[in-house]
C-alpha cells in the first residue's frame, strides 16, 4: 500500500474514532444530533450514519441547499437571506435553531458555504463555512472558516470540522 493509501486509512480510522465519541458523548446525556446542512450536501448526516448504532443519537438531517429550502424546511426568513446572503452568521444561526425547532433533536449543527470552484466573492471567497452549533433554543455559537482546496476538500474539511466541534460543543468527559 502507497503512502496515500496509508495516509487514507489513517484518515478513515480517526474519523471512525471521532464518530465513536461523538456517539458516546450523546448517548451518555441522552441528546440527539440534527443537521442542517447546504454546501455539504447531507454529507455530515451522511457520515454520522456510516457507523452502526448512530441511531441511538442521530435524530435526522435537512438538505437545505438552496435558499427555498432553508425557508421551508427550517423556517429561515427569506428576508433574511436577501438582507445577509445565505452564507453568513445570522442564516447559519437561524438554520442550526430551526433544525431544532423542526424536530426532535437537542443539539445541531448547521452549515453553510461556498465550496466552490465558482461562486465566491471578495467578501466571501471559495472556502467559506458559515457554522451554526445550537443546544436548545437558548444556547447558540456561530463561527466562521475559510477552508483551502479544491471543491471536495472544502466540503470534506467542513464535515470534520463540524464533528469535532459538535464533541466539544456537546461536550467528552
Amino acid at each position: 500500500m502507497g503512502s496515500l493509501g496509508l495516509d487514507r486509512l489513517v484518515e478513515v480510522q480517526a474519523l471512525d474514532t471521532l464518530l465513536t465519541q461523538l456517539g458516546l458523548a450523546l448517548s451518555a446525556r441522552g441528546l440527539k444530533l440534527v443537521t442542517a446542512e447546504s454546501c455539504t450536501g447531507g454529507l455530515i448526516a451522511g457520515t454520522c450514519t456510516s457507523i452502526a448504532g448512530s441511531s441511538d443519537w442521530f435524530e435526522r438531517g435537512y438538505v437545505t441547499y438552496s435558499n427555498e429550502a432553508k425557508t421551508e424546511l427550517l423556517g429561515v426568513p427569506a428576508e433574511m437571506i436577501e438582507r445577509h446572503g445565505a452564507v453568513s452568521r445570522e442564516v447559519a444561526m437561524a438554520m442550526a435553531l430551526g433544525a431544532l425547532q423542526h424536530s426532535r433533536g437537542q443539539v445541531s449543527v448547521a452549515v453553510t458555504g461556498i465550496a466552490g470552484p465558482g461562486g465566491g466573492s471578495e467578501a466571501k471567497p471559495v472556502g467559506t463555512v458559515w457554522f451554526g452549533f445550537a443546544r436548545g433554543q437558548d444556547f447558540v455559537q456561530t463561527e466562521v472558516l475559510l477552508f483551502k482546496g479544491d471543491r471536495t476538500k472544502v466540503r470534506a474539511a467542513a464535515v470534520r470540522h463540524a464533528l469535532v466541534r459538535v464533541l466539544s460543543f456537546v461536550g467528552n468527559d
